[in-house]
């Protein structure tokens, strides 16, 4: 089998998850963080919703900078509401889709770079840093969000398996 469906596969699932976390997500709590050096709940959301849309960059481009020298640095606009979210989800999961459709699995194997103020952080092939830094990562910041959720007295729902509040079995 090939990475690339490989991927399409794992890209398919996790936005299926992504969205039953995204439904859920707090309207009007933009703000809201648990501690001062958590992120922000509307940020957070904003990071679940947009991140399948990196594989796209890291099959297109060979790098990012995040804070290049030029003092410009990455900050997506923060979505506001639930419909402007899921918005977001179904674009980038669409060009993610369609850069893994029109790549090779040999130019995944190429390497990908990831910097800061022009000193890299990361270079890896492509397949790992998607893999790394999209699909475990948007694992992190989805499971993020539900203890955001469990905080603010939404229900949370069932990702991997059954949660407290939908799909128990006892």
């Amino acid at each position: 089998m090939k990475m690339t469906d490989l991927f399409l596969a794992d890209l398919e699932r996790e936005a299926v998850l992504a969205r039953r976390v995204l439904e859920r997500a707090p309207e009007g709590r933009d703000d809201w963080k648990p501690h001062e050096k958590s992120m922000q709940l509307g940020y957070l959301a904003t990071l679940v919703a947009t991140l399948p849309g990196w594989i796209d960059m890291m099959v297109n481009q060979d790098q990012i900078d995040m804070r290049p020298k030029d003092g410009s640095s990455y900050r997506p606009k923060v979505l506001e509401t639930t419909h402007e979210r899921l918005a977001a989800l179904d674009e980038s999961v669409a060009k993610a889709r369609k850069a893994l459709e029109n790549t090779t699995d040999e130019h995944l194997l190429t390497p990908w770079k990831f910097l800061v103020r022009g000193q890299v952080v990361s270079e890896n092939p492509r397949h790992i840093m998607i893999r790394d830094a999209v699909f475990s990562h948007l694992a992190h910041h989805r499971g993020q969000l539900t203890v955001y959720l469990r905080l603010n007295d939404m229900a949370v729902p069932a990702i991997y398996g059954p949660s407290a509040d939908e799909g128990r079995f006892d």
